[in-house]
């Protein structure tokens, strides 16, 4: 197993979001297009691992090919549709929130506020 497979998106999960992507190929001139899998797979990398983009594992394409696709896709709505449709179907019974970035009211805990 790769160190970078876990980063990976799954065969499951491609098949469902493939079909939002834009096409691969659209008959342009020039050097082809790097494939969408490998792209997503370097964004994916790019999330979990925090690193900067000029940290990009070789394996996924110049970093700033990556970079330039992530931006289109978040230009174009792509994103938001691609999360869409992993959250139909999404495990929640699993899902944590880190209280150190809630940030509550002092007199939202339920007691009544103390006047002087």
């Amino acid at each position: 197993m790769d160190k970078y497979d876990s980063y990976e998106i799954t065969e499951e999960q491609w098949k469902r979001i493939q079909p939002l992507l834009p096409p691969e190929y659209t008959g342009k001139k020039g050097r082809p297009r790097k494939d969408n899998r490998t792209m997503l797979n370097g964004m994916l990398w790019m999330n979990h691992s925090g690193a900067q983009w000029r940290q990009l594992p070789l394996r996924y394409g110049p970093w700033q090919s990556v970079y330039a696709r992530f931006i289109k896709w978040r230009d174009d709505g792509i994103w938001e549709r691609i999360f869409s449709e992993l959250n139909t179907e999404a495990d929640t019974e699993n899902l944590r929130m880190d209280s150190t970035c809630v940030k509550v009211h002092e007199s939202s805990n339920g007691g009544e506020k103390k006047r002087e």
